[in-house]
């Protein structure tokens, strides 16, 4: 079942990551760009941080899955960091085209996934499935009614910190210091939100 998960490039071992000042540095930093993300998000709407909406923890779900699947999709780990700088214009294309940032982030999962699986990945299926499971619980918590939909997509972005943990301690698919920011990323603003929904 593991070597499903696996992709092209070994992992080397790495000074980034495996003690424990260095991990939870990783997730220290990952907690603080998610609390960071949610004040921004809320900011540009002209309200602060308590003022998340569904779309908040929404939109990292559907980075954190995009992450992981280029990642499987090009066999090479690196690329998971790249698509976690690249999907942060997802949103903003969709503003300027007047659509669901929803849409955008699917939209570009078919892409990748459809790269991967022409290109023989076999660690594509099980990216995909998980982008389709944790986004789209989080896609659905955008039709509900305002404060289930915030607790309904925090705990789903709360709930990707497992896959995380699971890629961290296999080591396979995106780079441990990857999977540790999102841990700490995931917990923290899907935490926040489902609070702020309670």
């Amino acid at each position: 079942m593991t070597e499903v998960f696996e992709t092209a490039a070994p992992a080397r071992p790495s000074r980034w990551t495996g003690t424990w000042p260095t991990n939870a540095a990783w997730i220290v930093l990952g907690a603080l760009t998610g609390f960071g993300l949610l004040v921004g998000a809320t900011a540009a709407t002209g309200g602060t941080w308590r003022d998340a909406v569904a779309e908040d923890p929404t939109t990292a779900v559907g980075v954190a899955a995009l992450c992981y699947l280029a990642a499987a999709a090009t066999g090479i780990r690196w690329t998971g960091w790249l698509l976690a700088l690249l999907a942060s214009a997802i949103p903003v294309v969709s503003e300027l085209v007047d659509t669901p940032r929803w849409i955008g982030f699917a939209l570009v999962g078919v892409v990748l996934a459809g790269l991967g699986l022409a290109r023989g990945k076999r660690s594509t299926w099980p990216q995909a499935a998980a982008m389709v499971g944790y986004f789209g619980v989080a896609a659905v918590a955008l039709y509900l009614e305002p404060r289930v939909g915030l607790a309904l997509a925090g705990l789903a972005l709360a709930a990707h910190a497992g896959w995380d943990l699971v890629h961290y301690r296999r080591d396979i698919v995106v780079n441990r210091s990857l999977a540790l920011w999102c841990i700490g990323l995931d917990l923290t603003l899907g935490g926040i939100c489902v609070t702020l929904a309670l």
